[in-house]
């Protein structure tokens, strides 16, 4: 989970935090500096919007769902991802 230490946070930062928001798994401090960049930044508000529709429209995917194959190639791209 990424820690936040500014009080603002910027809309890398947000978009790096709606898996955990949508989780609930952020601080509550946290949640509500998310929620406050949200209502400044109609981008974001439209990112969230748009993952939550695909969430609704997909449906959950298991890791058993998955071949072995696809979960390390998806482990892979994630990795690269996030060293970038």
């Amino acid at each position: 989970m990424l820690s936040l230490r500014r009080k603002d946070i910027v809309c890398q930062q947000a978009v790096e935090l709606v898996t955990d928001y949508l989780e609930g798994t952020l601080s509550r401090r946290d949640r509500r500096r998310f929620e406050a960049h949200l209502q400044a930044c109609p981008n974001c508000s439209t990112y969230l919007e748009q993952i939550k529709e695909t969430i609704e429209l997909t449906g959950q995917v298991e890791p058993d769902d998955l071949t072995p194959q696809a979960r390390a190639d998806l482990t892979e791209l994630y990795r690269r991802w996030r060293s970038e």
